[in-house]
């Protein structure tokens, strides 16, 4: 018989010496004087100890009791509630939501801060990851600061737009409808939700049961009447028959393909922007605030300057927002190029933009799809990837394009400014950036940059 191979000191030791399991720290409670806010929705603070908290509803400057909600000893950081509110900052006002708060619902970050702080913060974030991840401060990104409410947002302290046109509702074992507590698969039961738009609102999703379902997207249109519901039903669940108080239509996900199905009534919604109609499919993506797309566009469009006879590019181009305002403007001697990965949104793209001869929709990753198009020089380019940014291989093929402008619209400040340094390396530079609070009581920002060629204006 062989011998079993002779085990090592370190082996002898680890089998004699169980590892411990790491304390928890969730439920300790800490005095802390809270500092800067930070990406994400909450603010720094340190223990006596030095360990970092980061810290939900609480604001700069307060002196707060935080209870861990997510740590272990000798964690880089731990994420904690301000539970007691010891020294309130002058931006602090009484969170209009009744269902926001410490271990409550999930969705709104700043229902305690009035609308004017809120704005401040999200600028200090944008602010402090342009320095941090692009070495880049507002002056040098041609930006005041600003934080632009989106029209008929600003409001009283107190009051809340009702601005959500998306809402996914999340259902209990009960079958009531509510949101997610915050990184948690736990439910908050409501009975309405404040920054729901009025579309949204209307259905009453809330006050009815929903057995069997583990989600109910309620999608309120912007510029038509249109309203729908995606139902993801548990496992073996039967569909409810779906009676609402507005007309919809109704979609499934399918248990074992995740494809969007149609129930009955329109497949689509029909979406309203820059004086177009959009055919926006199967839950598929466009801007959740009813202002976002015009405001975006207009945006883009001033930043650009297209000019007739401009060969452009709309990158994540979705169902065609950024191509169809290009197309109008670039007119029959120009072309666009459209690329996007979803399936659905290419057929909605190609659909929504057909009375443009020289406009063109391809489907695939962009990092794959744009090469192959063996495309060497364009005009124009417009960005809008998803939150995790477009990436340095492709800025580093989009910098050796020669456009003569890039649009970069991003809703994610961190993502932003990572690829802005990129562009930087690439010989581009920002030339103005503008910043939209098109998500109140959120931490979410969107940004609109305008890059140009380093040398040009210098």
């Amino acid at each position: 018989m062989q011998a079993e191979p002779k085990k090592s000191q370190a082996e002898q030791r680890a089998v004699a010496e169980p590892v411990s399991e790491p304390v928890s720290l969730v439920g300790e409670e800490y005095e802390v004087e809270v500092g800067p806010v930070a990406h994400g929705g909450h603010c720094i603070a340190r223990t006596s100890e030095g360990q970092v908290l980061f810290v939900r509803h609480t604001l700069p400057g307060e002196r707060v009791v935080a209870r861990v909600t997510e740590g272990e000893e000798g964690a880089r950081f731990l994420r904690a509630d301000a539970v007691e509110i010891l020294d309130p900052s002058k931006d602090r006002i009484e969170a209009p939501c009744p269902f926001a708060g410490p271990g409550r619902c999930g969705g709104c970050d700043w229902q305690h801060a009035k609308p004017g702080a809120q704005r401040r913060l999200k600028g200090e974030v944008v602010a402090e990851q342009l320095q941090r991840l692009a070495g880049l401060t507002p002056e040098e990104a041609g930006w005041d600061g600003t934080v632009m409410p989106a029209e008929g947002d600003k409001l009283p302290a107190g009051q809340v737009p009702s601005w959500r046109t998306r809402v996914q509702f999340a259902v209990d074992a009960d079958g009531r409808a509510g949101l997610r507590r915050h990184r948690s698969h736990e439910i908050e039961p409501i009975d309405h939700c404040m920054i729901a738009a009025e579309g949204v609102s209307e259905l009453g999703i809330e006050r009815r049961d929903w057995p069997g379902m583990a989600t109910v997207e309620a999608i309120a249109a912007t510029g038509s009447q249109d309203r729908q519901v995606i139902l993801t039903p548990r496992p073996g669940a039967r569909l409810p028959i779906v009676e609402l108080d507005r007309p919809v239509s109704v979609m499934r996900v399918g248990e074992k393909d995740g494809g969007v199905h149609r129930v009955h009534g329109r497949p689509f919604v029909r979406e309203r922007a820059d004086d177009r109609t959009y055919r926006v499919g199967s839950g598929g993506f466009w801007q959740v605030h009813p202002k976002a797309a015009d405001t975006l566009v207009t945006a883009v469009m001033q930043g650009l300057l297209p000019r007739k006879g401009d060969m452009a590019l709309d990158l994540y181009c979705g169902v065609g927002l950024f191509a169809g305002a290009l197309a109008d403007r670039v007119g029959d001697q120009g072309a666009v190029l459209g690329i996007e990965s979803g399936k659905r949104a290419v057929e909605d793209a190609r659909h929504n933009l057909a009375a443009f001869d020289r406009v063109r929709i391809e489907q695939g990753k962009v990092e794959s799809v744009l090469p192959r198009t063996g495309i060497d020089e364009v005009d124009l380019i417009v960005l809008d990837p998803p939150r995790a940014g477009a990436g340095r291989k492709t800025v580093q093929h989009l910098s050796t394009l020669g456009a003569r402008r890039i649009a970069y619209v991003a809703c994610d400040p961190a993502a932003l400014a990572r690829d802005l340094g990129y562009f930087q390396d690439g010989g581009y530079r920002v030339r103005t950036l503008r910043v939209f609070d098109l998500f109140p009581m959120t931490h979410h920002v969107e940004c609109v940059a305008i890059l140009e060629p380093a040398g040009k204006g210098a």
